[in-house]
């Protein structure tokens, strides 16, 4: 009980710290952010209820001692069938989906009755599950982060904490003379597409930007949000990928993220990198069944459409992040020869090849740029030829652990000190 008790007071304690240093002020109407939310403020989404939500979840959790009440096969099993539960919802909702998408089914209410019943039923069975499941993982990735030396008195500061749940989007926007995250708002997760490429029309007319609403795997809030998923292995790497952002926070480098573009690549690719590794660990150590299994990775927390549809592969190998690399070193060619509307054209001309090679993106612009190629954990792709990565790898490359990269880079202020530590 004792234990319980301070467990929740430092969630209590940490929770208080992280809130302060999210700033939810009011900055000034110039402020190029602000100029965005003019176009977003009656769609955005509401971090602050979602997050007292959550770590009202948290609290219960622990006060009952989860997931310390169950035994090892126990907590295995509650993983297995959260894991089972959701891909049966998932499924059910690609159901409601087709039904609402189908003109020939007038009656939708009737035709969809025995899909939403199913899908409630699941859906109160999922809310029974999920504390169990999120418990065991984060206890799980939590023995990982001690054995890795990721720890304060032998606890991770602050605590693994994470929520599954349905993700807001993102509209990010980007000057169109060169490719820069300038906005990256969050905005609420039931907008259609038609919705969302007519928010893009009136940011981009507006204010003369490129702009596009992008899905998100993971919010690095706290407790931190992470997409809904059947893939254990990207679930993990997500978890953990979430918590260095909440470690990073408390430090320099996460503290100064939004400061310059080399900053939010480096907070992002460390984030990537480490939460890779911890995933890893978790599945060797808990899950060795999974070990071997062949699994695709998905493009962690940014969830990029790295992967072709099945269904329109082409024939021949298609080689996705070098051919995206091409395209990011070619755009960023043209436009530093001021040739913007010859970059916007070229940029269609290479999402209708990617397209054909099974890809299906809806736009390829300085804003997908912008986003993606931050996460720059693995040569090429989106990032083209940006130093900030590879500098970002090398550094893991010559630390001796995890913990030791994820330490001296956490205290970075500047991509210079990055490069200046790299060529020591």
């Amino acid at each position: 009980m004792f234990n319980r008790i301070v467990r929740g007071l430092e969630m209590g304690i940490t929770l208080l710290i992280l809130a302060l240093l999210v700033n939810y002020g009011n900055p000034s109407l110039s402020d190029p952010i602000e100029k965005v939310r003019a176009y977003t403020r009656q769609i955005e989404f509401n971090y602050v209820t979602w997050m007292a939500n959550a770590a009202m979840l948290k609290l219960r959790s622990a006060s009952i001692g989860v997931p310390y009440t169950l035994n090892n096969s126990a907590q295995k099993q509650a993983v297995t069938e959260y894991f089972r539960v959701t891909r049966a919802i998932l499924e059910k909702e690609y159901q409601l989906e087709q039904i609402y998408a189908d003109a020939a089914i007038l009656d939708k209410e009737s035709a969809s009755a025995s899909v939403r019943e199913e899908l409630a039923l699941q859906q109160a069975r999922q809310s029974e599950l999920a504390p169990f499941a999120e418990a065991v993982l984060q206890d799980q990735v939590s023995q990982i982060l001690a054995e890795l030396g990721l720890t304060a008195l032998g606890e991770p500061l602050p605590n693994v904490l994470y929520h599954s749940t349905a993700l807001p989007m993102a509209l990010i926007v980007s000057p169109r003379d060169r490719i820069e995250q300038t906005a990256n708002i969050s905005i609420n997760m039931d907008i259609t597409v038609d919705e969302q490429a007519a928010l893009e029309s009136r940011v981009d007319k507006g204010l003369n930007s490129s702009s596009l609403v992008v899905h998100i795997g993971g919010v690095g809030v706290y407790p931190t949000m992470v997409m809904r998923s059947t893939d254990m292995r990207w679930m993990l790497s997500t978890v953990a990928h979430e918590w260095i952002h909440n470690y990073l926070t408390l430090r320099p480098l996460g503290i100064l993220y939004s400061n310059t573009p080399e900053l939010r690549t480096m907070n992002e690719t460390t984030a990537s990198i480490a939460g890779n590794e911890i995933g890893e660990l978790v599945i060797e150590r808990f899950y060795p069944e999974l070990k071997s299994a062949s699994h695709p990775r998905p493009g962690l927390i940014s969830v990029p459409f790295d992967r072709a549809q099945p269904a329109t592969l082409s024939q021949t190998t298609f080689d996705f992040r070098g051919e995206m690399r091409e395209t990011r070193v070619n755009v960023d060619a043209l436009l530093a020869e001021g040739k913007i509307e010859e970059a916007e054209a070229y940029m269609e001309e290479r999402r209708l090849m990617f397209l054909s090679n099974g890809y299906l993106f809806r736009k390829i612009n300085q804003a997908y740029f912008a986003f993606f190629g931050a996460y720059a954990d693995s040569p090429g792709g989106a990032a083209g030829e940006d130093p900030v990565g590879p500098a970002v790898r090398a550094l893991r490359e010559q630390s001796g652990s995890l913990a030791d990269f994820v330490n001296t880079i956490s205290w970075m202020t500047s991509f210079e000190q990055l490069q200046k530590t790299v060529n020591q």
